[in-house]
């Protein structure tokens, strides 16, 4: 394993004084998570995490970050931490899995959210995305039948050896009380709706010609676009894929093992809904990147489907580029 950055005297002080002034303290338990956050409000908590962590200890860390209520636990907003070999070393709302091997742990739709967030701490930090179910309290139900929505952690390196996160919903990052996900993510999912609606009243050939043309209806300003692929993961209609349009590309994986033409073929299958993946970003130079993917079902036949990236969201790159090469 490559050596990690380990925080310097002056991080820890620009940190420090990164958390004071955003009313983040060491020596004052939070109560819970603001009702309005963003992606540096998350990322400034973990790193004043990870120095308090650097100043005391893992031993005192690890007990602190199992508390319930504590300097950096509240019912909604708390620290979590993993060595890198993915052994789960605090978890204050489910302590009997401490100690478990969270490694090959996936979301619902199969995306390796722990080797994803340790691959972004190995790297000096990152954030990162999975599925959840709605939470209360910090505690989760993953019986089958819940609504899976996307949330947004950060992962940081403590030292060589361990790593700590914490995560929001994606709701707390919408900036709007009027609206239910960021603006990205709403324009993404009536782009899909609206496919699917067209597919179905206007017919299959048509709305994959449609779907095809860059300079159509379902290609926005932004660059969004939609996509159709059958359940069996045949590329039906894409606007920049256009040669690959007839293959089968239910094989197809990342570098962490996901199928993700799998997983959102079976996901529209089932009746639509999100999936997070890996896709490279034309925008970075085709670097792989995690994506929020939404899909729906038109017909017995096919679907479609459309994603933004998470640097769409977090305002910053969050590609990962030394797995793009």
């Amino acid at each position: 394993m490559q050596r990690r950055q380990i925080l310097g005297f002056c991080g820890i002080f620009l940190l420090l004084v990164m958390a004071l002034s955003c009313g983040c303290s060491t020596t004052k338990p939070i109560d819970s998570a603001p009702d309005e956050t963003s992606p540096q409000d998350l990322s400034t908590f973990v790193k004043t995490a990870a120095v308090y962590a650097d100043q005391v200890g893992e031993t005192t860390a690890v007990e602190e970050f199992s508390k319930k209520s504590g300097l950096y636990s509240g019912e909604d907003r708390y620290i979590y931490a993993y060595d890198f070999d993915g052994t789960l070393l605090a978890y204050p709302h489910e302590a009997d899995e401490v100690g478990a091997d969270g490694l090959n742990w996936t979301d619902i739709r199969g995306f390796p959210a722990i080797r994803v967030a340790a691959y972004a701490a190995s790297t000096g930090g990152g954030y990162f995305t999975y599925l959840s179910p709605e939470s209360s309290g910090g505690t989760t139900d993953d019986e089958p039948g819940n609504s899976y929505l996307p949330k947004i952690g950060y992962s940081y390196p403590v030292d060589e050896t361990w790593w700590i996160g914490s995560e929001v919903s994606i709701h707390d990052l919408a900036g709007d009380e009027r609206a239910t996900y960021p603006t990205a993510v709403e324009d993404m999912i009536a782009l899909v709706e609206e496919g699917a609606s067209y597919g179905r009243s206007h017919g299959s050939e048509e709305a994959f010609a449609e779907i095809s043309n860059r300079s159509g209806i379902f290609v926005d300003l932004d660059g969004h676009y939609i996509y159709a692929y059958d359940y069996n993961g045949t590329l039906l209609a894409h606007p920049y894929l256009t040669g690959s349009i007839g293959d089968n590309l239910i094989e197809r994986e990342d570098p962490f093992g996901m199928k993700m033409i799998r997983a959102l073929s079976e996901t529209a299958e089932s009746g639509g809904g999100f999936v997070v993946f890996i896709w490279p970003n034309p925008d970075k130079d085709n670097r792989l990147e995690q994506k929020i993917g939404y899909v729906q079902p038109v017909d017995e036949r096919w679907w479609v489907g459309s994603g933004v990236y998470l640097s769409e969201i977090t305002g910053i790159d969050t590609s990962l580029p030394a797995l793009s090469q």
